[in-house]
């Protein structure tokens, strides 16, 4: 009798189940859980009285995206679980954590997040769609930001001499990703400064996602990190200065602007080792 029912309850069980209705499992691509990184905290910045500050100077400079080196800040182009690249990230800061952007470099007019949209490319756009008849007919279509159009980034600076501690310091202030893109109505090759980010209120979310490891993927490191640390690559393109801050490139041409940019380098570091006697 008890195997009667046993039976009787399986076979029923078993024709109760729908083939059709598959659900989803859980899939960890990991064999362990990363909690580092997504639990990290960035490093409190080390309070700077204005006594101490003996000198300062504040610097732009471009991180082009193209060179091997600052590779981590481009891909990936497409949306990874794990990784983002750092215009996705920013995006996701604006869209999700309530991230506030600007217009301007001196942070002084926010934008919305339509706004960041238009100046990263997306919208809507017009396209030509052919019917049956063989007739044309205009389309209005929405686009989404274009991830590999931004190729360069520049980035504010402050740089300080700190005789507390005898010496040369740097904080970056400011973010702003450049987007590099054909102009449809030309067909010419356009560049243009999208949005400024607030680099302080920006650490926490930097703080929270790693940079991809060419070595080790078990030992990565934050975006806040890889700034902190100074792993990019870049160039100067301007320094504060009397003529409101122009740039390198208003007044030289050429090579010229390259060993300008590196002559204003030059001239900080020679700065603190002139303090120095040996």
């Amino acid at each position: 009798m008890k195997r009667l029912f046993a039976i009787v309850f399986f076979g029923v069980v078993f024709l109760s189940i729908n083939p059709q209705e598959v659900s989803a499992q859980t899939v960890d691509d990991d064999i362990y859980t990363k909690e580092n990184i997504p639990a990290k905290e960035p490093m409190s910045y080390v309070h700077v009285r204005e006594a101490d500050v003996m000198w300062s100077k504040k610097i732009w400079q471009m991180i082009d995206c193209r060179k091997k080196k600052n590779h981590p800040l481009y891909f990936p182009i497409n949306k990874m679980d794990d990784r983002k690249s750092l215009i996705q990230l920013l995006l996701k800061g604006i869209k999700e954590e309530g991230l506030v952007v600007y217009d301007d470099e001196q942070f002084n007019e926010p934008i919305t997040p339509e706004e960041v949209n238009n100046a990263l490319g997306a919208g809507t756009d017009t396209v030509r769609v052919e019917q049956p008849d063989g007739s044309y007919e205009k389309k209005v279509q929405k686009t989404s930001v274009r991830f590999e159009e931004i190729k360069k980034y520049m980035i504010r600076e402050q740089w300080y001499f700190d005789r507390k501690y005898s010496d040369l310091r740097v904080r970056v202030v400011g973010i702003c990703p450049i987007r590099e893109y054909i102009d449809e109505d030309t067909g010419q090759k356009r560049k243009r400064k999208t949005f400024w980010v607030y680099y302080p209120a920006a650490r926490d979310l930097l703080a929270n996602w790693e940079v991809f490891n060419r070595e080790n993927d078990a030992q990565r490191i934050s975006f806040d990190d890889y700034f902190r640390q100074r792993r990019f690559n870049s160039f100067v393109v301007k320094e504060s200065n009397v003529y409101g801050n122009r740039r390198v490139d208003a007044y030289t041409t050429g090579i010229n602007t390259l060993l300008e940019a590196r002559e204003i380098r030059r001239e900080i570091f020679q700065f603190e080792h002139d303090l120095w006697s040996y």
